[in-house]
């Protein structure tokens, strides 16, 4: 007998939850559970381990739908589909980071949501059950944290702890103030994706957090008695920088 995919709903309108529960049972998916708080969304995930979620981002209460899509993530690596009626680009760029299947946009529509949920069931598999590495990535990042995955956890780890990242071919190793973590990446990726300002390539193989520097020489550089190189093509870059902090 083939699996039904159980989804769980967080949605705080629920007219919206009770439409959308219908829906869903008449495309054949069981519907495990409504939600319409964030913390009852981590709650009932954890607890119950849906196939996919349909998370509304804008929710009430203390944690919104993205928040709890990151501690959800955390625990359990479930394919998140987000339902918004919110465009604006900051909101997007926040949803994005936590690396959703799809979004929605409020007021949904059947075909809409059939199709979406028809791709993220192809990409879990015939079994119904995720394999993590449809995720494209181990590395999550937001404004002032990244979440990496370590120990089949997403880990939080402050921008701030970051002291360098030095790259191994397609991984990358981030040495923090609390440990050592493996990533799925490459360097330039990496660097796209640190956006803040304390953030510099010094090297082909390494970034550095330049507020973590211990001492600055001619050809390399010294963070926690760790000596890392500096090229040539980099070094004007980074003086100019610490010329601004």
């Amino acid at each position: 007998m083939e699996n039904i995919i159980r989804i769980l709903i967080v949605e705080d309108d629920m007219i919206i939850a009770a439409n959308l529960s219908l829906q869903l049972t008449k495309l054949g998916y069981e519907v495990i559970g409504i939600v319409s708080r964030g913390e009852d969304a981590i709650t009932t995930a954890n607890q119950n381990n849906p196939d996919i979620i349909l998370m509304d981002v804008n929710l009430k209460g203390s944690i919104d739908g993205i928040d709890a899509a990151i501690a959800i993530h955390l625990q359990n690596e479930i394919p998140i589909i987000y339902l918004t009626a919110n465009n604006d680009d900051l909101t997007f760029a926040k949803a994005k980071a936590t690396q959703p299947y799809a979004f929605i946009s409020k007021p949904f529509n059947i075909i809409d949501l059939q199709r979406s949920i028809a791709l993220v069931v192809e990409k879990i598999g015939k079994k119904g059950s995720l394999q993590q590495d449809q995720f494209e990535s181990n590395l999550q990042v937001l404004p002032d944290r990244i979440f990496v995955r370590h120990n089949g956890k997403m880990v939080k780890i402050l921008l701030d702890q970051i002291l360098f990242i030095e790259a191994e071919r397609n991984y990358c190793n981030i040495v923090t103030t609390i440990g050592r973590y493996l990533v799925v990446s490459t360097l330039k990726t990496i660097e796209c994706e640190l956006k803040d300002s304390c953030f510099i390539r010094v090297h082909r193989s390494f970034i550095v957090n330049i507020c973590k520097l211990d001492v600055v020489a001619d050809s390399h550089l010294e963070i926690e008695r760790k000596v890392i190189p500096i090229s040539k093509s980099y070094k004007e870059l980074l003086l100019g920088r610490l010329h601004t902090i």
